[in-house]
């Protein structure tokens, strides 16, 4: 039997790379997709080639830029042959104080998160519509609840892929299932870096079960919305926060 494909965006580290790997485990053939990473891309294709009998690919490509995503998903047909998961995971967050926040930055946030994530669906959907297939967003508790000042502008945008998520459930109907994961704090190197251990263990007492994610947390929830276990889901969000 052919293996399925699935493609993760900014799966060079973190939760991206943790998905990658969760599907090779399962027998999908991975793209992985970064951006400036592509040391870091590369460990995640060995350590998946050693681990897992599946085939690979890395693909660079900044997701804001309409031309590189189409050319993007144009090598992913003609190279795996197929895309049948997409995993709009690719995001960047610019905190700063309020008074310090730059019209540049605002629209850069929004341009990869939320526009990112709608150009690489609209172009894999051209291919996906016909054979049929899953996509799952990266959204975050931020977008639906009150984060913080300092990063309004990412929870604009993580809000922003809620409402494009059931959008596109709607215009994808019934070939395209469309789902988004809303992930409150993950142990991420990204994540961990910003924060001292006191504001850490604060956070962590808000938390029903006292403890951040892992990306591991994230990756299941994410295939089991790719799978036929979930074959009943479309256009919902699911928050994986350990009750926050």
């Amino acid at each position: 039997m052919e293996r399925k494909v699935v493609l993760v965006t900014g799966a060079s580290r973190g939760i991206g790379a943790a998905t990658a790997i969760h599907f090779a485990k399962r027998n999908y053939d991975v793209v992985i997709h970064y951006y400036t990473g592509k040391g870091e891309a590369l460990k995640i294709q060995e350590q998946i080639e050693r681990e897992s009998n599946v085939n690979t690919m890395i693909i660079a490509a900044d997701i804001s830029i309409e031309a590189e995503v189409k050319e993007m998903i144009d090598q992913v047909i003609s190279t795996m042959k197929r895309i049948d998961v997409v995993i709009n995971n690719a995001g960047i967050a610019i905190d700063t104080l309020f008074q310090d926040k730059t019209v540049e930055n605002f629209k850069r946030t929004l341009d990869v998160n939320l526009i990112g994530t709608f150009l690489v669906s609209k172009y894999a959907s051209e291919y996906m519509y016909e054979h049929g297939g899953n996509i799952i967003n990266l959204s975050s508790t931020n977008g639906i609840d009150m984060g913080f000042p300092m990063c309004l502008d990412y929870d604009a945008s993580k809000a922003g892929i809620i409402s494009l998520t059931k959008n596109l459930a709607i215009q994808f109907a019934p070939n395209i299932r469309v789902n988004a994961v809303a992930p409150g704090w993950v142990e991420t190197e990204n994540e961990m870096k910003e924060l001292d251990e006191e504001y850490i263990e604060m956070e962590k007492d808000k938390i029903l079960l006292h403890r951040f994610g892992t990306p591991e947390d994230i990756a299941k929830t994410i295939y089991f919305l790719a799978s036929d276990d979930a074959s009943y889901i479309n256009g919902t969000v699911i928050r994986i926060d350990g009750g926050q």
